[in-house]
């Protein structure tokens, strides 16, 4: 708001008349020299040149400071457009079949996915997935925040089996390998309100 009223002041002095200056001059130094009507005009183009400059960055700012927060409307498309994006999709498993770090692992899944989606205005940070205390591996559920918006999206995420899915990295001497990566699918859907 300073930078729009400083914009004002500045176009402002460069709408006063010549001759107020020149009465306002010699009421303050009457000894002083004339001032030619070049050096008016060069001061007029700074001072409008100043007042475009910080009416610019006056809005320019205010595009930046709409880019630090989500919105309602913002959070809402991209959890959508995020959980459709992970339905249907598939990933990796562990080896040893330890499922111990799936919390967290979806939770960030699901927060770049959002942050992805959030379009060109939302800002590329500030997306929290908490998972409820009963989540499993298999049947997961994350509340989806973001600052700035007051809206909450529910997140369910079903993970299933899906031998298709699996790698079987060769083996040692180039043969088959021993070991089995398991693939799984995932059923990815999005409800307003929280968990």
């Amino acid at each position: 708001m300073f930078s729009l009223t400083l914009a004002a002041v500045l176009a402002a002095m460069g709408c006063v008349p010549k001759a107020r200056v020149r009465a306002m001059r010699h009421a303050v130094n009457p000894s002083a020299s004339e001032l030619s009507d070049a050096a008016f005009l060069l001061g007029r183009l700074l001072l409008f040149g100043a007042a475009g400059t910080g009416l610019y960055l006056s809005v320019q700012l205010m595009g930046a400071t709409d880019r630090v927060d989500w919105d309602d409307a913002e959070l809402t498309n991209a959890v959508g457009q995020a959980a459709a994006a992970l339905d249907g999709s598939s990933r990796f498993g562990d080896i040893f079949g330890d499922d111990s770090g799936f919390d967290a692992e979806y939770a960030t899944m699901l927060e770049d996915e959002v942050v992805e989606h959030g379009g060109g205005d939302a800002p590329q940070s500030g997306v929290k997935a908490a998972p409820e205390a009963a989540n499993q591996a298999s049947d997961a559920r994350y509340t989806v925040s973001a600052s700035g918006a007051s809206a909450t999206m529910c997140v369910r995420v079903e993970r299933t089996r899906s031998k298709d899915d699996d790698y079987k990295p060769p083996g040692v001497a180039g043969g088959p390998g021993a070991v089995t990566v398991p693939g799984y699918k995932f059923a990815v859907t999005s409800r307003p309100g929280e968990c």
